[in-house]
């Protein structure tokens, strides 16, 4: 509706994971270097937290669209999945081609994957979204599937993504050996209140705005009182304002837009 109004090849505040859209804000940026670091010098278990909507996972899509070709990666987003399938995901998403569907052929074929790119020189990442949804007997187990490694480096890098209940999971003395392997951990805090503004500039030039939307200084800082810095908030409201100055045929952002959008998205409707 408000796309073509407003000149744009595409709806700027999406909640989707798009890579195409991240900003890189102070925190991003430093967990972007983190995660590229424990890649590189392949540091084994890697834990990445932050909370809902943080943008953790537009990160790591980011963070996938720069390894080069000689690391090959598996994203799995569904971490709630049983053992058997998770296992089976996780070969399914290196592209790893599995006879028979059991638990010992397919860590036999994966440990034979790992070698295989370690001959070649290639490094091999598993990126898990979600982790605090993973119990903890089926993290002990992901603990396992890092155990093949020569004496002067780790075959493969697991980076754990979660919100900041998987810190306390990790915390569990059942998982010591796990904590103890982890050699990278950073927390995505949400975006500072001057960082704001120039993230709602990105999405907008990012989408094909030619600049006409102007979000005002009272807009961004009621925005940003509502959200906290969180992204995911900030695009709600910034969606909805869009719609609602559609509708008022503006192309100018007030606080009554955005703090009425606010209203709607809280269920407060004509209030």
């Amino acid at each position: 509706m408000y796309r073509e109004f407003f000149g744009l090849k595409e709806k700027p505040f999406n909640v989707t994971s798009d890579p195409d859209f991240l900003f890189l804000s102070r925190v991003h940026k430093e967990a972007l270097s983190h995660l590229t670091y424990g890649i590189k010098e392949r540091k084994g278990f890697l834990e990445i937290t932050g909370e809902v909507g943080a943008g953790k996972t537009t990160l790591c899509r980011a963070l996938l669209n720069q390894m080069d070709s000689r690391t090959r990666t598996a994203l799995i987003l569904n971490s709630t999945l049983p053992e058997m399938q998770l296992l089976q995901a996780v070969v399914e998403d290196f592209g790893i081609t599995v006879g028979s569907k059991n638990k010992v052929s397919i860590l036999k074929q994966f440990n034979n994957f790992l070698l295989e790119e370690a001959a070649r020189g290639n490094n091999v990442v598993l990126i898990i979204d979600e982790a605090q949804n993973i119990k903890p007997a089926m993290l002990e187990e992901i603990r396992m599937l890092s155990n093949i490694e020569t004496e002067k480096t780790k075959l493969l890098q697991i980076v754990l993504v979660g919100q900041p209940e998987l810190r306390a999971r990790l915390a569990s003395p059942a998982l010591k050996q796990l904590r103890q392997r982890i050699g990278v951990r950073f927390h995505i805090t949400p975006l500072a209140k001057d960082e704001v503004s120039s993230y709602i500039d990105h999405r907008l030039k990012v989408a094909g705005s030619n600049g006409q939307i102007n979000f005002t200084a009272e807009a961004i800082d009621s925005i940003y009182r509502y959200s906290g810095g969180i992204p995911r908030l900030i695009n709600m409201v910034c969606d909805k304002s869009l719609l609602l100055a559609y509708v008022m045929e503006t192309a100018g952002i007030s606080n009554s837009i955005a703090e009425r959008s606010i209203r709607e998205i809280e269920g407060a409707i004509g209030q």
